[in-house]
């Protein structure tokens, strides 16, 4: 299936017209990525493939992930990956991948995730992990997400 004109695995995953006025809890997350990295003198890049990966970690509740945008190391957009939210029950995940060729992200490149869920209680890990290879020679590494804004509706 293709998301924001991407090829994404899908298993199950369903697309839901959610208002986030209705959510209780709404998160949204910084993820940093690298499209690429700098190695030898710093004048040479090694091009790599990241995933993101989105887990809902709570045992009992659904979140949403409302929006997930790629931004390179300007801040500019690059890519939209949903177009609608996208449910996420517990303890599932779904991953969306920046390929190896993709030539404009940088090392500055990032996602930012905006996700709600109906209790506060809910938790989501993101993570994004980087690989590349280059004939005999690999590397891989895994960045961690951090909260850059939360809405809570107490009721």
């Amino acid at each position: 299936m293709e998301l924001g004109g991407q090829f994404v695995r899908f298993f199950q995953y369903t697309l839901v017209p959610v208002d986030s006025l209705d959510l209780k809890y709404i998160e949204t997350d910084y993820t940093p990525v690298y499209s690429e990295i700098y190695h030898m003198d710093g004048t040479r890049r090694f091009k790599l493939t990241t995933t993101v990966s989105i887990r809902n970690t709570t045992l009992a509740d659904s979140a949403y992930i409302l929006k997930s945008t790629y931004y390179d190391s300007n801040g500019t957009v690059l890519r939209e990956y949903l177009e609608s939210a996208l449910l996420l029950p517990p303890l599932a995940s779904i991953e969306f991948v920046v390929e190896e060729s993709e030539e404009f992200g940088g090392v500055g490149a990032n996602f930012i995730v905006k996700w709600g869920a109906n209790s506060s209680k809910s938790q989501i890990l993101i993570q994004s992990i980087m690989i590349g290879t280059y004939g005999q020679q690999g590397i891989s590494f895994v960045t961690d997400s951090r909260i850059i804004e939360t809405h809570q509706v107490n009721n």
